[in-house]
């Protein structure tokens, strides 16, 4: 007889918690070993800047797979949302979707925020000296990357930054983690659906 994967995706297995249901019940989620960069299987290669998705086998480099996962839900018992902090950048990225959260969602999610958001003037003079001319240089770098023509001018540089921009070189979704000080640091409370986005360059 054949089992169901615990993964599943699939909307009839157990209750999808509101955010009101997760926090008077205070119940632990298991987040998705993919997630949690922990499947032995699968590891997600995904850049928030340009929305590629895809992975490969730990054990089995030699070529990408596509990420068919992207239905299974991000947690278990699953969610209508989720909040996503990171050390990297001010913002607070909310994932919802009333029949579950799912892994697509996160990504989708993720990248829209990064790529489709801009960096605020505000948020841009908070930031000391050296760091508003390192992010000035990699939107400039990343902007010209894709426009190279023979003999062309260089193109002008950016008045807007992207939320990606403000990442520079940390692109790359490697795994989220529960952070209860963090979260308590940066949001005032922490709960069980708040999870750190942490990322690399590669």
């Amino acid at each position: 007889m054949d089992t169901v994967g615990k993964w599943t995706a699939g909307t009839s297995y157990g209750p999808v918690l509101s955010q009101t249901d997760l926090y008077l019940l205070n119940t632990e989620l298991e987040l998705n070993p993919i997630l949690a960069n922990e499947s032995g299987a699968f590891q997600l290669i995904f850049n928030l800047s340009n929305g590629q998705m895809s992975g490969y086998n730990p054990n089995s480099r030699e070529r990408d797979l596509p990420f068919t996962q992207k239905d299974e839900p991000a947690t278990l018992p699953r969610v209508e949302e989720l909040i996503i902090i990171t050390e990297y950048s001010p913002w607070c990225t909310i994932v919802k979707n009333p029949q579950g959260v799912t892994l697509g969602d996160v990504c989708t999610t993720l990248y829209k925020e990064y790529s489709e958001k801009m960096v605020t003037e505000k948020e841009f003079d908070s930031l000391p000296p050296r760091q508003q001319e390192q992010l000035r240089r990699y939107a400039q770098s990343a902007a010209g990357a894709g426009n190279w023509q023979y003999y062309s001018p260089a193109p002008a540089p950016p008045t807007q930054y992207r939320r990606a921009d403000w990442l520079r070189e940390k692109i790359f979704f490697d795994k989220l983690v529960r952070k209860d000080g963090y979260a308590k640091q940066r949001l005032g409370y922490a709960a069980p659906n708040i999870f750190v986005l942490v990322l690399s360059t590669y």
